[in-house]
């Protein structure tokens, strides 16, 4: 297949629509079912580079969560702790595969931005993660393959107009790359850096352990942010961002609301949440939606007398702000990763405040030096790698 038309572009004027190769040669993606649109194959291609990067510096089956062409989560195939199989309401699953449990990472971290995500997975899919993928609600999902029997699960999801990509693993695009903007064309050479150990081995601070674990989630980190629209910052720990702060023009503001989402991610395992009594038949979609709630300032919105009712079987105590505090500060050992550098230490004393103990970042700031010293504030461990990751 050489081209593959499309039903419309961004949005449904945008007609006609269509994704093909200039070369005229054949397309490196196979439609196994449905009829994927635009916006999911911007997801799709960008998602497959990020698991597969993800999987080539970690050793590790890799997933992403898209949506709007930049990463909700990503994660990879370490297994499942009891809590954080709860608050991924996976529990009551079999133990899942290292695939299913990094799309369950992936998924789970952010699941009020991932839904109706384009799922992304590294390797073949199997009956675990298509068992997972069917109950979400979801646009599409792009591998490399599928097993017989999860493909046939995939099939029934949508009354069988579920997206399902396969993806050409050994297709490689050209060094240079185009994109036309306003009937003008751009060309550069692909950002084919590769992330390894040795990117973390510029340690500007004065503590300079960081220890092996820390290099895997600052991999990750900088690999979900070479494939996350900028300016961005991604909060990882163990093995999986826990907090992406996309797009914002403000890195300050990256920082906090990708640590608002890293500190949401902890407080959903706090007792207090773990301990909420729902409804029966609640759905997954409504507990997320009113969990973010009440861990937010608007808890009112689900507390209010004739609301709580609905949702909850018994009324819950407030989790006033002292207590959520208390809670977030037992979160530790987490690692902070930026496409560029920090212009001022507000992002690190930010940082510290969702327990980062371990930074990565270009480098490069007029105030390199102010940045330095709030790292040494908190015995942070920070690595200049050099390398900017701006995608757009």
């Amino acid at each position: 297949m050489k081209e593959l038309e499309l039903k419309y572009g961004c949005n449904p004027n945008q007609k006609p629509s269509r994704i093909y190769m200039q070369d005229g040669s054949e397309l490196p993606v196979q439609v196994l079912c449905g009829r994927p649109g635009y916006i999911n194959f911007l997801d799709a291609f960008n998602g497959w580079q990020l698991v597969t990067e993800l999987k080539k510096a970690t050793g590790l089956p890799a997933a992403a969560s898209f949506k709007h062409v930049s990463p909700a989560g990503a994660a990879v195939g370490l297994p499942l702790t009891e809590t954080l199989a709860r608050i991924y309401w996976v529990d009551d699953l079999e133990e899942l595969s290292s695939l299913a449990c990094a799309y369950a990472r992936a998924r789970g971290a952010d699941r009020m931005s991932s839904f109706g995500d384009f799922i992304c997975l590294s390797d073949v899919c199997d009956l675990d993660t298509a068992r997972l993928i069917k109950r979400e609600v979801s646009d599409g999902v792009i591998a490399p393959g599928y097993e017989a029997e999860a493909l046939e699960l995939l099939k029934q999801k949508k009354k069988g107009r579920y997206n399902v990509i396969q993806m050409n693993k050994d297709y490689v695009p050209a060094h240079l790359e185009h994109k036309e903007v306003f009937g003008v064309t751009f060309e550069q050479r692909r950002n084919e850096f590769e992330i390894n150990d040795k990117f973390f081995s510029n340690v500007v601070t004065e503590n300079k352990n960081i220890p092996e674990s820390a290099r895997m989630d600052l991999a990750i980190a900088m690999v979900t942010l070479k494939y996350t629209q900028s300016n961005s910052v991604c909060y990882v720990k163990g093995g999986q961002a826990i907090g992406i702060g996309a797009g914002q023009q403000s890195r300050i503001h990256c920082t906090r609301l990708a640590g608002q989402k890293a500190d949401n991610w902890w407080l959903r395992q706090s007792p207090r949440v773990l301990e909420l009594q729902f409804k029966p038949g609640l759905g997954r979609a409504d507990r997320d939606n009113a969990i973010d709630l009440y861990i937010g300032e608007e808890y009112m919105d689900v507390l209010s007398e004739g609301v709580w009712e609905s949702i909850f079987e018994k009324k819950p105590e407030v989790f006033t702000r002292e207590e959520k505090r208390v809670w977030l500060d037992k979160m530790t050992d987490v690692s902070l990763g930026s496409d560029a550098f920090f212009p001022f230490g507000d992002n690190i004393e930010r940082a510290y405040k969702s327990g980062v103990k371990y930074v990565a970042q270009p480098g490069g700031s007029v105030r390199d030096d102010d940045v330095i010293t709030a790292c040494n504030k908190h015995q942070i461990a920070m690595a200049f790698t050099g390398l900017r990751l701006f995608h757009h």
